[in-house]
C-alpha cells in the first residue's frame, strides 16, 4: 500500500507508541520471566483509567505494586532514555466496551497526554480491557488463562487459542462539487458533525465497505474510494481506516434510526468551523476525522 497522503504531515492521536513491541520475547516463558525483575515498570492505572502525575505524564511503578493474583500484559520494552525497562500492565476485574464519549473525565485526562504516551496507554487500554471481557472461552465456555506475555488467552478445557482483536472500521469523507458531506449522529450533541463511519463487514473490501456505508446512511453513492490515513482507537479497539471519495449526486436519503443530520458544508465552512467559528462544531484534534478535515481543505 503507498503512504498515506498524510504521513509525515501530521501526528495521529493512539499511534506512534515510544515502546518495543519485542513480539520476539511473548513466546519465551524463560525470557518473559527474566524480565520481572527490578527494571520492570507497571503502568499505574485506576481499572481503566490513566493515573497522571503533576506533569501530565502517566505514572508508572513496580511489579510490587501489582496484586499478587493479577493478570501482567507485557507492553514491551521502553529504551528511550537508553535503557532496557521491560513494561507491564495488570488486567482489571472488568472491561469497558462503551463509546468515549460516556467517559468525559477519561477523555479530558487523554488531552493533556504527550503524544508517546497517548499512544501508549491507548495500546495497553485496549490490550488489558480485551482480556478482562474474554475471560472465558467461546469455543466451549471453559476458563482461559494468559498466554505469550498478554498477546493470547488459551482454554484450559478445550485448548482453542483467542487472540487480541482489533475491529476496522471505514471512516470516510464523500465530495461532490467542492462540497464535504458531514453527519451528526443520533444523540450527538447539537451542531456537531464528523465524517461518516462503519464497521467493515465480512467478505467487503474497504473500498465495498465505504461505498456501502455512506450509501446506507445518506442515500448516496459514491466512486474512487482512495486510501488516506488510519488510526488506532481504544473504545474498546478499533482501527479507523479514513478513506475519501467522490459522489455524482448530491441528492440526501437520511437513515434516521442512525443519524440526526447529514448536511452538505462548502470548503469555507469546513475551514471555519476547524477554526472554532463556523456552522458546525468539528471534531477534537484527537479525532481522525479532524485529520481528513484538514487534509481536504489543504489537497
Amino acid at each position: 500500500m503507498e503512504l498515506s497522503p498524510l504521513a509525515g504531515k501530521i501526528n495521529i492521536a493512539f499511534a506512534g507508541s515510544p515502546i518495543d513491541r519485542a513480539d520476539n520475547l511473548r513466546a519465551d516463558p524463560d525470557a518473559l520471566a527474566g524480565m520481572m525483575n527490578w527494571k520492570a515498570r507497571l503502568l499505574a492505572l485506576d481499572e481503566l483509567m490513566p493515573s497522571l502525575d503533576d506533569n501530565n505524564r502517566l505514572v508508572w511503578g513496580t511489579l510490587a505494586d501489582a496484586p499478587e493474583d493479577a493478570e501482567l500484559v507485557f507492553l514491551g520494552i521502553d529504551r528511550t532514555d537508553g535503557g532496557e525497562k521491560p513494561c507491564f500492565a495488570a488486567v482489571p476485574a472488568k472491561g469497558d466496551a462503551s463509546p468515549r464519549m460516556a467517559n468525559p473525565q477519561l477523555w479530558a485526562l487523554m488531552a493533556t497526554l504527550d503524544a508517546g504516551d497517548l499512544a501508549l496507554y491507548g495500546g495497553a487500554r485496549s490490550l488489558i480491557d480485551w482480556h478482562a471481557r474474554h475471560r472465558f472461552c467461546a469455543e466451549c465456555g471453559g476458563n482461559t488463562k494468559i498466554a505469550k506475555g498478554g498477546w493470547q488467552r488459551g482454554c484450559e478445557s478445550c485448548n482453542a487459542q483467542h487472540f487480541p482483536r482489533t475491529d476496522p472500521v471505514t471512516i470516510m469523507l464523500a465530495e461532490h462539487e467542492g462540497r464535504l458531506m458531514l453527519g451528526r449522529g443520533k444523540g450527538w450533541p447539537e451542531g456537531a458533525f464528523s465524517a461518516l463511519a462503519g464497521f467493515v463487514e465480512p467478505g467487503e473490501t474497504i473500498e465495498e465497505a465505504v461505498q456501502r456505508e455512506v450509501f446506507e446512511e445518506s442515500g448516496v453513492r459514491v466512486r474512487d474510494v482512495s486510501y488516506i490515513a488510519s488510526q488506532p482507537w481504544p473504545f474498546p479497539s478499533q482501527l479507523m481506516i479514513g478513506c475519501h471519495s467522490y459522489a455524482d449526486d448530491d441528492a440526501l436519503v437520511i437513515d434516521e434510526t442512525e443519524m440526526a443530520e447529514i448536511i452538505w458544508f462548502t470548503r469555507e465552512q469546513v475551514v471555519s468551523s476547524l477554526e472554532g467559528n463556523g456552522p458546525f462544531r468539528a471534531p477534537p484534534p484527537h479525532a481522525i476525522a479532524y485529520n481528513l478535515m484538514k487534509w481536504w481543505i489543504e489537497k
